[in-house]
Formats: structure tokens, C-alpha cells, sequence
């Protein structure tokens, strides 16, 4: 939790840095330019209110910027919106663990509804009926997994939207270190999260273990 507190507040920090740093083009400009680059024109660019709640939904074929990325002229901007639009290249492109984490999504929907209940009982009738604490281990461990499939598909989309800045011109020798700087950090939170979700994962399995 701390961790995760931490790199937040980096994250914030570092997004707040790079969109001080100008360029002549919005980040709903980027986004368009980019997908058109890769033949996409059947995906919508939308404005959704917020700070940080950029995303790619694939159910509408919509990549989803936040006001500051959409209308925003900077290098923060511009990688945020090529971030996103690199999940929509995965998803054209059939990238691989993108197919993975998109079938484990209405699994893991599924078993987030009633995990915590199922845990939370299994802690409560351990010692009469532990083989419910493992039902809620297993459901969790679904979960665990989904965290660690979402890495490597955030990482490759970061790892297009900066090349594609750079081959496009929108970035510079200079401003390209900037916006590798900032993904990173937005990787940093799925980073963290997957650690932490294993980690509580073990302590289920711990404590299990020790009753058993």
C-alpha cells in the first residue's frame, strides 16, 4: 500500500512535470495520427472527465482520454494518447497476451463479485470447513494472474507509443526521454499492484497452511 502510495504520487509528479513541456500537437491529435498510421479508422478518440483515467475499451472501439490528454499540448500529453492507442495496435495486431487478459476479464469479473465474500467466510469457518478458504485462494489466485498478463501488455504498448512518437517526429532527441520517463512510472502502478496482489495472495496460502 505504501509502495503503491509512493509511485502514485511519482506518477502525478511526473505527469505534472512533462505537461509543462510544450509541443505543437494535442494529444487527441497524436492518437489520430497514430491510429491512421497503422490503417485503424473504425476506433473512436473520445474526452472522458478526469485526471488520469486514459483507456483503450475495446467493447466500444474507443480509446477514452482524459480532458488534460485530449486537449493537452505537451510531451505527457502525447505519450499518454500513444499509450493508449498502442493497446488498440495490440488488439488489431492480435498481440498475444492482450488475447490472454481479455479472455480472463469475464472470469475475473466473476469470481471479484463473491472473492472477498468467500474469504472472508473461509477465515471465519477455518477450522470446520477450510476447504473454503482454498475455494477463496483459488478465486484470488485468478486475479493474481490477471495482474501479471497485464504487465507485459502495458509495457508493449508504452514500448509502441514511444517508438511511434519518435519514427512520427512528434518527439525529439530531447522530449523522448521525457515520455519514456513518464510510462514508466505509469508501469511502475501495474508493477506494484501485481507484487501486492501476490503477496496477499501468499498470506492466504500461509495461513492456510498453518490450519491445516
Amino acid at each position: 500500500m505504501i509502495g503503491s502510495m509512493l509511485i502514485q504520487g511519482m506518477l502525478q509528479r511526473r505527469f505534472e512535470k512533462y505537461s509543462e513541456v510544450p509541443l505543437g500537437i494535442t494529444g487527441a491529435e497524436v492518437a489520430s495520427r497514430m491510429l491512421a498510421a497503422h490503417g485503424i479508422r473504425d476506433v473512436k478518440i473520445v474526452s472522458i472527465p478526469g485526471k488520469l483515467t486514459d483507456h483503450y475499451d475495446p467493447t466500444t472501439r474507443t480509446v477514452n482520454l482524459s480532458e488534460g490528454v485530449y486537449f493537452g499540448r505537451s510531451v505527457a500529453a502525447a505519450a499518454v494518447a500513444a499509450h493508449e492507442c498502442g493497446h488498440v495496435v495490440q488488439h488489431a495486431t492480435g498481440y498475444a497476451w492482450l488475447r490472454m487478459r481479455s479472455a480472463l476479464v469475464p472470469v475475473v469479473s466473476f469470481s471479484n463479485n463473491f472473492v472477498s465474500w468467500v474469504l472472508l467466510a473461509g477465515v471465519l469457518l477455518i477450522n470446520v470447513f477450510p476447504q473454503l478458504l482454498w475455494l477463496g485462494i483459488g478465486l484470488f489466485a485468478l486475479s493474481t494472474l490477471f495482474s501479471f498478463i497485464t504487465l507485459p501488455v502495458e509495457i508493449n504498448a508504452s514500448a509502441r507509443a514511444v517508438k511511434w512518437l519518435e519514427s512520427a517526429g512528434i518527439v525529439s532527441y530531447e522530449t523522448k526521454p521525457m515520455a519514456t520517463d513518464a510510462l514508466k512510472w505509469a508501469a511502475y502502478t501495474y508493477v506494484i499492484a501485481a507484487i501486492g496482489s501476490l503477496a496477499t495472495l501468499l498470506y492466504y496460502i500461509s495461513m492456510a497452511n498453518r490450519r491445516s
